[in-house]
Order: C-alpha cells, then sequence, then structure tokens
C-alpha cells in the first residue's frame, strides 16, 4: 500500500490535502535526475539564473489571492494578514543583489609570473527540509540562493504545508526553470534519511525541531555531506530602564503571540527591568485581551488556531505546569478556546526559570515576564538558556545595548526591533539553535565551496 502525507486542517481537523510519498527507488531517481542536471544549469550566465530565480518568484506573487486562504487552511495564520509574498520577494530580490559581488573571484594576485584566485562554485544538489511556519519565507531563504548560485534543489516540505512546495515548483517551472533543477518531492522520514546517508546530496539545509537536526546529523555521519541547521528557539526580550515602554509592548507582545506563536524568532521570555514592569504587565495586557481568536478565514480574526492540536497540548500541558508551581495568568480563557487548536494567547509572571515554559521552547502563544534589577542579571537569564537564536534589548543608549549584545549567547542581537529577518544579515544561531547561516554574503558562502587557482605562466 502506497504512504500517503495528509495535511490536517487545524480549522475544524478535516483533511485539508493528501499526497502519496516517493518510494525510496523514485527518490532516488529524483536525485539522480538533479544531479545530472546540476552541470548544465551552473554552466548558465549567472544573470540568466538570477533572471530565471526572479521570474519564478514573481510567478509565486501572481498566486497569492490562491495561496493566502490556502496557508489559513493548512496552518491557521488569519488571512488578514495577507500571507508571505511581501517578505518572501525581499529576501529573493536581496539574494538576487547581491550574487555578484558575493559569488565574485577573490583575486590573490597576479604577476608576469603567477595568477592567483579563488572561486565560489556551486556544492551540487541542495536538499531543502522546510518548516510549516512560515512556510514560503523560510523556503526561499535557501531555494533562491542556492540556484543562483548554480546547484540543484529538491524540496521537501513539512506535512503540515503539503502544497507549499507544489506551488513553488509549478511557479518556477512556469517561468523555465527546468524541472529537474527544482523539484519538490514527497518523502517520508525513513526515506529522506536513507538518501543522506547513501550521500544522495552535496549539501542538507534543514530548519525544524532539536529532534530533526540530530536525525539529520545522524544520517549525514561518515558521509561528509554539509549540514545547516535552523533549530530550536526560546528568545528573550530584555526592556531596560530607559526604554520606550509603550514600543517596546507593542513590538515585544505582537513578536510573542503573531502567527500563534509560532514564529522562529518569536519572543518566548522577557525580562523588563523592575521600575517598569508593573506598568508593562498593564499594558501588555491590555494589548493581549485585545485579540480576537477565531477562524482564520474570518477577516476579523487577529489571531488563529495552532497549526496543530498537539502543539496547543504542549503549550498547555507548559502553561498548567507553570501555573502548578506558583505562576500567574494574566488572561482569562477566551470563549473561543476549543482546548484543542483554538487557545487562548496568555501573559504570565511569577514565572522561574525553574518552570518548563521558561526553559523549553513554547512555540506558542505565551510569554513569561520576570522583573530584573540591573544589566548583569539580565544578562545571566538571558543566557541561561539551551538556545540561541535572536535576543532584544530595549534602550535608548545604543553603546550600552552593543556591550549588553557582546554579552548575549545568540545570533542575533536585535534593539528596539524583533521577530524580524533581515536579508542583509546572516541568519544564524548558536547552542541547540544548531550551526551555518542562511541569506547575506555568508549564506552564498554556505552554499558554495572555494576553488582555489594557482597558474603559473609559460614564459621565456
Amino acid at each position: 500500500m502506497t504512504k500517503t502525507l495528509k495535511c490536517i486542517s487545524p480549522i475544524d481537523g478535516s483533511v485539508f490535502a493528501e499526497r502519496p510519498v516517493l518510494s525510496p527507488d523514485e527518490a532516488r531517481a529524483a536525485a539522480a535526475r538533479g544531479k545530472a542536471a546540476q552541470a548544465a544549469w551552473a554552466a548558465r550566465p549567472l544573470q540568466e539564473r538570477i533572471d530565471l530565480v526572479m521570474a519564478g518568484v514573481a510567478a509565486v506573487g501572481s498566486m497569492n489571492d490562491v495561496i493566502v486562504p490556502e496557508l489559513a487552511g493548512m496552518m491557521g495564520r488569519p488571512v488578514r494578514y495577507g500571507g508571505e509574498f511581501g517578505g518572501f520577494n525581499e529576501r529573493a530580490s536581496y539574494m538576487a543583489e547581491i550574487a555578484e559581488r558575493a559569488l565574485a573571484d577573490i583575486e590573490v594576485g597576479e604577476d608576469a609570473t603567477f595568477k592567483r584566485y579563488i572561486k565560489r562554485v556551486p556544492l551540487g544538489l541542495v536538499f531543502v527540509v522546510a518548516p510549516w511556519n512560515y512556510p514560503y519565507m523560510t523556503a526561499v531563504n535557501t531555494v533562491a540562493p542556492a540556484l543562483i548560485a548554480g546547484n540543484t534543489v529538491m524540496l521537501k516540505h513539512a506535512t503540515q504545508t503539503l502544497l507549499v512546495g507544489e506551488t513553488m515548483a509549478k511557479a518556477f517551472h512556469s517561468a523555465g526553470i527546468p524541472e529537474d533543477v527544482f523539484q519538490n518531492v514527497y518523502l517520508d522520514h525513513d526515506t529522506a534519511s536513507a538518501l543522506i546517508s547513501e550521500n544522495a546530496f552535496d549539501f542538507v539545509n534543514f530548519t525544524g525541531s532539536v529532534g530533526g537536526g540530530q536525525a539529520m546529523e545522524r544520517a549525514a555521519a561518515g558521509t561528509f555531506t554539509g549540514v545547516g541547521l535552523e533549530l530550536g528557539g526560546k528568545d528573550p526580550g530584555y526592556v531596560m530602564e530607559d526604554a520606550d515602554l509603550d514600543a517596546a509592548v507593542a513590538t515585544l507582545i505582537d513578536a510573542a503571540m503573531f502567527n500563534s506563536g509560532q514564529c522562529c524568532c518569536g519572543i518566548e521570555r522577557i525580562y523588563v527591568h523592575e521600575s517598569l514592569f508593573d506598568a508593562f504587565i498593564e499594558k501588555a495586557v491590555a494589548v493581549v485581551n485585545g485579540y480576537k481568536l477565531g477562524n482564520p478565514l474570518d477577516p476579523e480574526t487577529t489571531i488563529g488556531p495552532m497549526a496543530n492540536a498537539r502543539f496547543a497540548t504542549e503549550v498547555r500541558a507548559q502553561i498548567d505546569e507553570a501555573l502548578a508551581m506558583g505562576a500567574k495568568a494574566h488572561i482569562e480563557p477566551f470563549a473561543e478556546d476549543d482546548g484543542a487548536a483554538y487557545l487562548t494567547p496568555q501573559i504570565l509572571t511569577d514565572v522561574t526559570h525553574d518552570m518548563r515554559v521558561m526553559r523549553d521552547e513554547s512555540f506558542g502563544p505565551v510569554v513569561g515576564i520576570m522583573p530584573v534589577k540591573d544589566d548583569e542579571e539580565a544578562i545571566a537569564l538571558m543566557n541561561d538558556s539551551v538556545f540561541g537564536l535572536t535576543a532584544s534589548l530595549w534602550t535608548a543608549d545604543v553603546d550600552r545595548a552593543e556591550r549588553v549584545g557582546d554579552r548575549i549567547e545568540t545570533g542575533t542581537v536585535f534593539l528596539n526591533r524583533a521577530d524580524y529577518l533581515d536579508p542583509g544579515l546572516c541568519w544564524t544561531g548558536c547552542k541547540q539553535t544548531g550551526r551555518g547561516g542562511g541569506l547575506s554574503v555568508i549564506g552564498y558562502h554556505n552554499l558554495t565551496r572555494p576553488k582555489s587557482y594557482h597558474l603559473k605562466k609559460v614564459t621565456k
């Protein structure tokens, strides 16, 4: 019997989409086609590859009226927010803009006897395993620069957003990118792991859970295949005594609750200087009480269901455990909370780092908030985590923010903003958040390898 992948809609628990997985032999054949197509693709002029990729991006944009409600059906984001094309296009456009200089030869020197330089050459076939929470933007982070750099790509998307890879492939193929150069595939975990262990790919980029990242590394062990990983997060915000309080509340609470808290760099814990703590809590509670939980297809809905009821079960468990240990909940249950995917957003105080809600990734609409007396206490608490993706600092003093930022174990330091991926900067993490980096010039370096040329001239 052929195994199928099923996307269960969080709106009503129905099967939104279903697709059969490739057999191991079919998957191997797809990878072989991708490898075989790579040399010809890389031989095309860089500008031609850029133009084709950007035409594919534009084709995705032309489908946005279909994509937005489809995303609501698959993972629950309210249609009022208009989908992801803005960020999708911004990231691809920036990578297209910098491609020529990012991929340019590094000139070491030339004289009458020698010419020396370093090329950036594509790795080959890149396997992208993308997550469901921002399914278009997270995929394009690697897909666009990988293709522009001359790699071929196989995309395996999350079951929760089963149709995204299919839509991207349709758009890119319609723009003229050959089918074997960019393939969307449906694979089960065992087949994906088997292909990695068999050296089917030249690079693997995975965004997902810590457990998933560990599985990728185990599969790649001994193959010398490069693996880029963006895994869990428990991103902190720190509000200093001179912060713009209203801006800090609005931004940090939005960063904690937007997309039902299902953001890679969402804020999951906040530390507020004791002089502002009570005012921060009062304003934060007012913001959350103004949310409308409901069907994401309703344009009045501001916060939709979590993508799957099992995700909401974990968030409820963390909240219940914290309450049993003495935490205080500030948000009364919303009428629309159904005990399943539709979950009341929650603010907790009287929390400690002994509670899972302040240690484990929640990936849901809950945030714990603690008072701190100074930078030293805040830094110690921010670093008291196995994760390190972003940290958001709030102060009018840029120099102070830089000093504090230098001491935080994180991939990105934000000042007076949060939850934004700037494609000009490397998207990276440390500790159990993973390794490697996407976007920026460094993203191109991670999708290519250096090749040195030491050319001795014939002289008479």
